[in-house]
């Protein structure tokens, strides 16, 4: 079943980007295995699918423990500077920065351990109060802060839309996050100049943040089935 759901996703994958006009090879599925057995990690993994994301990284932890480091694992879970360390040592992409104490903790720990930390900045897209991320009027002056930290290397941006039962409705959402990541990536924000990544859609609107330009997809009860609700992953 695990198999199967992940080449229905893949397929979908492929027809929006193809309908987009857009290189399928451009986006990256990551898998959201938050509250998923190791066993069933597994089962995944065997079906070709070798990017994680986890939200809680005691959890995290005890599964990359079991699985060694043949996966790539992103952290999408919010985070606090005194777990830094572990998040450093454990995953390959943090996904969730808005803060600056965070990441001064992130690359002071990335920096003792010779490592160049991937992350991309969470932006709080629809300006919710009870979401994390920072306000798109204040991306640019907040990375380039995050620039001084020469161990993180700021790749995007990371957003989940105001949550609707209908993809249409997180359209502007979608879009405004990829005007964004264009505007800080001509004003060289970001590590590549010529890329910026945008993580963004979900298991029920994936295809159509691909056709507003992401390049990373967050999708977990597609492929794992039903679980606990969290704002990171709808049902």
């Amino acid at each position: 079943m695990i198999c199967d759901n992940l080449r229905h996703i893949r397929d979908r994958i492929h027809k929006a980007a193809l309908a987009a006009g857009r290189d399928p090879k451009s986006i990256r599925l990551v898998a959201v295995s938050k509250h998923i057995a190791p066993e069933t990690i597994s089962t995944a993994m065997s079906c070709g699918q070798l990017l994680f994301g986890e939200n809680y990284l005691q959890e995290a932890q005890k599964k990359i423990a079991l699985l060694g480091q043949t996966a790539s694992w992103h952290f999408i879970g919010g985070l606090q500077s005194n777990k830094a360390k572990l998040v450093v040592e454990l995953f390959d992409m943090v996904e969730t920065v808005d803060r600056l104490k965070t990441a001064r903790a992130l690359n002071t720990h990335a920096e003792r351990i010779n490592k160049k930390l991937d992350i991309l900045v969470q932006v709080n897209i629809g300006k919710e109060p009870q979401k994390s991320g920072v306000f798109p009027e204040n991306i640019i002056e907040f990375i380039k802060e995050l620039n001084t930290l020469q161990s993180l290397r700021v790749q995007g941006l990371m957003a989940i839309p105001p949550y609707s039962p209908d993809p249409e409705t997180t359209r502007s959402h979608f879009a405004r996050l990829r005007e964004l990541g264009t505007r800080c990536r001509k004003a060289g924000m970001f590590h590549s100049d010529e890329r910026c990544e945008l993580s963004m859609g979900m298991s029920g609107d994936f295809e159509t943040a691909i056709e507003e330009g992401a390049t990373i997809v967050r999708v977990g009860t597609a492929i794992f089935g039903p679980r606990y609700h969290t704002e990171t992953e709808h049902p």
